[in-house]
């Protein structure tokens, strides 16, 4: 009774006129900054930062998270509609979302991703609100051996996302594993895979600018050629009537997918290091894996949207957790929050919920607000974005050309990326003429950061012993259930060749 008691505080403080106009203008934000390429919410709240200084901070928090939750809705916007992940977020959503709207079914996906969004946030509060202190222990648990595990669990859920071939998968995932070691070395510090000696791959290849070159520039190519000159706009209807007809097709085709990545998604958000696109990635994988029909991910499943989609706003909230209750920021949009804190005079950790309850309280109040008004927000703005799909492609590709250009510099801030997006979109191109799936290497490039310095320092512990993967309680049964989902196309594979010959 006493978190209800504070958590009915918590929103009151939320509605006040200031708050709930500051919800609103984040929200807002938030939207057309997670559908912009490039941006996300990362920059967005580094951008606006300094206006915090000008309201308490308590009102200060409560707009930045809402910036936050606003762009965790938008990134699946240009996604769907256009085919370039606005955020790396959301780049789970363009499997599905793209392969709907190029349907015409537009309106159904971002009915789904809108819904699931909901959904996954909602959850996530909850969670939040009742069990705080006690997932906030359970994240201190997970050392670099239980991370790793999770990762290697996160690859096993997609050895089968290439679909019968497994080898190309492997493959596939190999590329996205050298890509992502591009840079310094985390442990040792030394430059490597350095091509050419360019400097530009010093600093390593930023996540966003693959996947907008992928999925942006090689999807846009692949269309052009697909079409022979013959194209035509992307048939997308909207009105009242679909968008109830298109809420009942989400909740009846998407409940699976929502309810994963609303629950996964929070886990791994409440992570350190871990974060929404893992989240969401890992989602969809685990979707894939339970669906019942897993042939239609990649062709259009709603189950598709909504997974990633719940993933990514749980996680958003989830990452908040060890922010707050530990000073360890859960993804890369918390770490700017949290120096917002310490700016505002704030001290997180353990005490900050006894200390400060009306800024903690005011906070978790405000994720029940933006939640609804991102929804409605969101749902407001469809028929926007349902108009951008009725433009002709000859309009369309130059747009996506010049948002694709715009976001890859927008990320880094360095023309050597534009120069690196422009080859990774030739390249997914040519990937995708000799049937190469690209799903899990954009995977390995996510997950490849993580898990190898997770498997260096796991190692340096038990003194090069593989088998700390194993002995530890929580890492033990992940590591099995990885390794058996691994080896099961295998064994599946023998199995047929058996039957065959018999």
């Amino acid at each position: 009774m006493e978190i209800l008691g504070h958590l009915s505080d918590g929103i009151w403080l939320s509605l006040q006129p200031i708050n709930l106009g500051l919800i609103l203008i984040g929200v807002t934000l938030g939207l057309f900054i997670g559908a912009m390429p490039g941006l996300g919410s990362v920059n967005g709240v580094a951008i606006l930062l300094p206006v915090t200084f000008l309201v308490p901070p308590s009102s200060a928090i409560i707009f930045l998270a809402a910036i936050y939750y606003g762009a965790m809705y938008g990134g699946a916007i240009s996604s769907i509609t256009l085919g370039i992940p606005g955020a790396s977020t959301a780049v789970a959503t363009t499997f599905d979302g793209r392969p709907l709207a190029l349907k015409g079914k537009a309106s159904l996906a971002l009915v789904t991703a809108a819904l699931a969004s909901f959904v996954g946030g909602t959850v996530s509060n909850v969670l939040f609100t009742g069990f705080a202190p006690l997932l906030a222990h359970v994240a201190l648990s997970f050392g670099p051996p239980e991370i790793f595990a999770l990762m290697l669990l996160a690859f096993a859920t997609f050895v089968g996302l290439g679909g019968d071939d497994i080898p190309k998968t492997i493959l596939s995932i190999c590329m996205g594993l050298v890509f992502a070691a591009v840079g310094f070395d985390e442990i040792s510090g030394e430059p490597r895979l350095v091509f050419f000696n360019i400097s530009g791959f010093m600093h390593g290849i930023n996540f966003l600018v693959l996947a907008i070159g992928v999925y942006g520039l090689g999807e846009m190519i692949w269309t052009i050629e697909s079409t022979r000159g013959e194209m035509t706009t992307t048939d997308a209807k909207m009105s009242l009537k679909t968008v109830v007809a298109d809420s009942k097709t989400a909740a009846r085709e998407g409940w699976r997918g929502t309810a994963i990545g609303s629950l996964l998604g929070f886990f791994v958000g409440i992570l350190p290091a871990a974060g929404a696109t893992p989240g969401s990635l890992m989602s969809y994988g685990v979707t894939k894996m339970v669906s019942r029909k897993p042939e239609e991910f990649g062709k259009g499943a709603v189950d598709g949207v909504a997974a990633p989609e719940a993933a990514n706003n749980s996680a958003s909230t989830g990452a908040m957790l060890p922010m707050l209750t530990l000073g360890i920021p859960g993804s890369p949009t918390t770490a700017i929050l949290l120096g917002g804190m310490v700016i505002w005079g704030m001290t997180p950790g353990p005490r900050l919920f006894t200390d400060e309850p009306a800024f903690v309280w005011g906070l978790i109040g405000s994720f029940y607000v933006s939640n609804v008004f991102a929804l409605l927000i969101n749902l407001a703005f469809i028929p926007v974005f349902i108009w951008m799909l009725r433009m002709p492609f000859t309009i369309l590709a130059p747009l996506i050309f010049v948002l694709s250009v715009v976001g890859g510099y927008a990320a880094t801030a360095d023309m050597h990326d534009v120069w690196l997006m422009l080859g990774f979109g030739f390249g997914a191109y040519a990937l995708r003429k000799l049937d190469y799936p690209l799903a899990p290497a954009v995977l390995a490039i996510v997950l490849g950061p993580i898990a190898e310095p997770t498997l260096r320092q796991s190692l340096l512990l038990s003194s090069g012993d593989p088998m700390i993967f194993i002995n530890r309680p929580i890492a033990g049964p992940i590591t099995i259930i990885a390794l058996i989902l691994i080896f099961l196309p295998l064994i599946n594979l023998i199995r047929k060749k058996m039957v065959a010959q018999a």
